[in-house]
């Protein structure tokens, strides 16, 4: 999938391919400003009032995202990184969906790859469930663990996300690439 997807040209293309190694939901990728990356970190930070839960995401980049970002950043018009028809709009919330009808994949859906991702982590790494659930961004059900995991666990998510991306693109795994 990964290949026929690099194989598109478009704004909705590289946000398909940014969504999926980041692990990220629709609205925060095509969202997505210039003012929220450290590439020099390989860093994006998620501010709050964009986020589900209402909380600021910090969302370490493989370099596939990184070099996606780059490439943007030569024909940067607007504030945001995916644009829409115009400088001052981002891409719709379509975008993705209506690549993936040209594409002929019926068997797939943008919000999909984030669960591919946790089924995949799940099932093929050694990673501990919170860090996982982190690269999410979801909530820890349980309040009492909450309230004491302050962590945001960046390390072992970076790790994590490198090992997604080499997935991703078949490139080859270590046992140490998929334990934190």
């Amino acid at each position: 999938f990964m290949e026929a997807l690099r194989s598109r040209d478009g704004i909705a293309a590289l946000a398909l391919e940014f969504t999926i190694l980041t692990a990220t939901r629709t609205g925060e990728v095509i969202g997505a400003q210039w003012k929220e990356f450290d590439l020099k970190k390989a860093l994006w930070t998620i501010p709050e009032e964009r986020m589900k839960a209402g909380k600021e995401h910090e969302v370490p980049l493989p370099s596939q995202a990184v070099e996606i970002i780059k490439k943007l950043e030569i024909t940067k018009e607007g504030d945001y990184v995916f644009p829409g028809l115009t400088s001052e709009t981002h891409l719709s919330s379509g975008g993705m969906d209506a690549l993936l009808e040209r594409m002929e994949r019926n068997d797939a859906t943008v919000h999909g790859f984030r669960s591919t991702f946790r089924v995949w982590a799940a099932e093929k790494t050694r990673f501990e469930r919170e860090v996982i659930e982190h690269a999410l961004a979801h909530q820890l059900k349980d309040k009492a663990e909450a309230a004491y995991l302050r962590s945001t666990m960046l390390p072992k998510r970076k790790k994590l996300m490198i090992a997604w991306a080499k997935y991703c693109f078949g490139m080859p795994l270590k046992p140490s690439d998929l334990i934190s």
